[in-house]
């Protein structure tokens, strides 16, 4: 799977990490991310990352910062991106059967790397529930998003 990752000075580390596991696993990571440790916006890396869900280029999304909520505000207001924030590998998985979401926000301040990881794989192995009422859930969060965001 094609994984766009972006993150911030916060979740520089972190980051690595995860992307070393997700490329060993055989993902293709397109690396957002900030270059390193030193203080940055994290717009400038997390937006380019969430046009590239938004697009197509990339399937999913992984963005860390330092408690997720950053970037999660910054991919919701992209059209064709529900981004969530997990801080466990329980929110993890209702993020994904529930909710269908294409983008895991995670606060490298918050949770530990094996916590993180754990919490990844999760969000990466869960299938998103096919119930209707799951599927009208979803249907209804769509169709806010059609009525006041604008395609790419």
């Amino acid at each position: 799977m094609k994984i766009a990752m972006g993150c911030d000075h916060a979740g520089y580390d972190l980051k690595e990490e995860v992307k070393k596991l997700l490329t060993a696993q055989g993902h293709e990571i397109l690396d957002f991310g900030a270059p390193s440790l030193e203080a940055c916006d994290l717009p400038d890396y997390v937006y380019p990352a969430a046009l590239a869900v938004a697009s197509g280029e990339a399937e999913r999304g992984i963005f860390i910062d330092g408690v997720g909520y950053g970037s999660a505000m910054i991919a919701n207001r992209i059209y064709g991106l529900n981004a969530v924030v997990c801080q466990d590998p329980f929110c993890a998985m209702l993020a994904r059967a529930h909710t269908n979401s294409n983008v895991l926000c995670l606060g490298a301040k918050i949770i530990g790397s094996a916590i993180a990881i754990e919490t990844i794989r999760v969000w990466m192995t869960t299938d998103f529930l096919q119930e209707e009422k799951y599927q009208r859930r979803v249907a209804k969060v769509n169709a806010i998003s059609e009525k006041h965001l604008k395609k790419l």
